[in-house]
């Protein structure tokens, strides 16, 4: 059951509230700030029992219940065990939307997409560290989990179209609308990529770290795939 735009538009708030991003839109009331937060502890709480346990044994009930609240509760939130890892996923790649629109104007769009890549994929504070490692440990469950796939490429299908609108906005009213959708398509997949290749990476048992960082690897994936539409022209912001 594939998920709301008005739901993954929810997600994106909560962990950005999470992530105290200057940029981000926060909820307006005491009560959508406190819904975001209970929605981004669930996702924390639905990670760790998966990434712990795998997908298949975990009810939602557990879930709920590590998060402290009752299933009736859960349910409220999301209609399936896996969809409640959404804030989670979505929140990273919000992070790193934002992170793209704030960046200074005077790089060129493939230049602010790897700067704003590398931030976020090297976060030192404690919820960087901490989201970073359980997105991994999700994406090692994600491969023959036909539920937590649908979760992880819904989040991708959005961030796809918040980048047309960030990367349509830097590029101008001038900027060829096919090309904007190539760059951001491009920028997108580069980044899927780069997550899930790092999170293949190592012994996931022991948590043992090897290979290259993930922010090298999203590099050298947005490098590759922008090359062909930086040549066709997206190469400096206008206006």
């Amino acid at each position: 059951m594939p998920l709301t735009a008005s739901y993954a538009k929810m997600a994106q708030r909560a962990m950005m509230v999470c992530m105290a991003d200057p940029t981000a839109q926060v909820p307006r009331s005491l009560t959508e700030r406190r819904k975001a937060q209970t929605q981004l502890e669930i996702a924390r709480c639905a990670a760790e029992l998966f990434a712990e346990r795998g997908t298949a044994a975990v009810t939602a009930d557990e879930i709920a219940a590590a998060a402290g609240i009752g299933l009736r509760t859960f349910y409220r939130y999301f209609r399936t065990k896996e969809e409640a890892v959404t804030p989670l996923l979505a929140g990273g790649v919000s992070g790193w939307i934002a992170d793209l629109a704030a960046a200074p104007r005077e790089l060129t769009a493939v230049a602010a997409l790897e700067s704003s890549a590398r931030r976020t994929l090297t976060r030192t504070d404690r919820f960087g560290v901490d989201g970073l490692r359980l997105t991994r440990a999700l994406l090692r469950a994600v491969p023959g989990d036909p539920a937590l796939e649908s979760v992880w490429f819904r989040v991708v299908h959005d961030a796809e179209e918040s980048l047309v609108s960030v990367l349509g906005e830097r590029l101008g009213p001038g900027a060829d609308p096919l090309e904007v959708r190539l760059l951001a398509v491009a920028g997108n997949t580069a980044m899927r990529l780069a997550v899930q290749t790092w999170a293949g990476t190592g012994d996931a048992a022991a948590g043992e770290e090897s290979g290259p960082s993930p922010a090298d690897i999203a590099v050298r994936c947005i490098r590759t795939l922008t090359a062909g539409v930086a040549a066709a022209g997206v190469r400096t912001p206008q206006g």
